[in-house]
């Protein structure tokens, strides 16, 4: 008759002691990678600039180019030709009244409108969007 046949063992190593005992000792390696770092930067440091000032923007700082147009009305304060001062906030606040205009137009406009009204805002939408692209160029430049 056939003989039965044991499977061969193969040497394995167990987890619980034999990993524990390799994590212990690499957390121990990156605690002390860690203080060694802290304790040079800590008898060595770095040289700061001088404290950042929110009130000052350096001039070489740009938004992306999709803000440029934002950026340059939040930068212009007086009006060209007269002597009014507009404060930030309240260009903003314009901005953002003009953006919730544009957003509920389409919801206000009625189906019967004559081809005058839409020749109308048609003009007005080109006018808003040569405006745009102008004071995005401007940004860009200034």
């Amino acid at each position: 008759m056939s003989e039965i046949q044991k499977p061969k063992e193969t040497e394995t190593i167990p987890f619980y002691p034999d990993h524990i005992k390799t994590e212990i000792r690499v957390v121990w390696v990156m605690l002390g990678i860690a203080i060694l770092v802290g304790a040079i930067a800590m008898f060595f440091p770095v040289g700061l600039e001088e404290p950042a000032d929110p009130m000052v923007t350096p001039a070489h700082t740009k938004p992306e180019w999709y803000f440029l147009a934002l950026y340059q009305i939040l930068k212009i304060s007086k009006i060209p030709g007269t002597n009014i001062t507009i404060q930030p906030e309240i260009w903003v606040s314009l901005i953002l009244v003009a953006l919730l205009i544009l957003l509920i137009l389409p919801f206000i406009v009625k189906k019967g409108d004559s081809k005058k009204n839409i020749r109308n805002r048609l003009i007005g939408s080109v006018i808003f969007v040569l405006v745009a692209i102008a004071l995005t160029i401007q940004g860009w430049f200034s």
